[in-house]
């Protein structure tokens, strides 16, 4: 593996830290929703039933110890409760806008390791080629073909790399990318139900 690494030059060892950064994000991620991954049904059947009683602060406290994107929405719900249905359905929406950043955190850098992988990988094989061939081109003629062949063979190391890197990177940047489209849409269509279930007061 060292031999690989010292053979692929220091673009092979860049790519091996974007590939590290990368694990790192997917981990991070997928950690992160299955954190906020919540029966929203059941949790705000609970809140119904507190808020039909009037309890507002038990609704609230329910809200504070389930920290979830559609908890979050609630409870600024709650907190807009006398306000008119228009006015409720802005500040929920704001709050579900507010959602989105913590959701696609640092998904933009994963797509762009997954893009410049292989880029880089390309660019080492150039200069390792460029180099390969110079070697040609001082001493006119290579006696021995396979020398040339190894320094093409260890030129292309940085391509195979980055495209191992780019590959996966890709698969779990597409998947993330959609759980987080679900989530946004699923949280826009709560928005309307939300209005209606805390039944903000109609404007005139």
């Amino acid at each position: 593996m060292i031999d690989i690494l010292q053979k692929g030059g220091p673009i092979l060892w860049i790519i091996l830290a974007l590939s590290v950064v990368a694990a790192v994000i997917i981990i991070e991620r997928l950690l992160f929703f299955r954190k906020i991954r919540v029966d929203e049904d059941k949790l705000i059947s609970r809140l119904k039933s507190s808020l039909e009683k009037g309890h507002y602060d038990e609704a609230l406290s329910i809200c504070d110890s389930n920290p979830y994107p559609i908890t979050n929405l609630m409870k600024v719900g709650i907190e807009h409760k006398n306000f008119p249905n228009h006015v409720q359905k802005e500040v929920i929406m704001d709050a579900a806008n507010q959602e989105v950043p913590r959701l696609e955190r640092f998904l933009s850098a994963l797509g762009t390791i997954a893009h410049i992988a292989p880029l880089l990988g390309l660019l080492g094989t150039v200069t390792g080629n460029i180099q390969a061939f110079g070697v040609l081109g001082k001493f006119g003629s290579v006696g021995d073909p396979s020398i040339l062949a190894k320094g093409i063979s260890e030129a292309l190391i940085t391509t195979a790399g980055g495209i191992i890197v780019s590959v996966p990177t890709i698969v779990f940047y597409n998947y993330l990318v959609n759980k987080v489209n679900h989530i946004i849409i699923r949280l826009e269509n709560r928005v309307n139900e939300l209005v209606l279930f805390l039944g903000g007061k109609e404007t005139v």
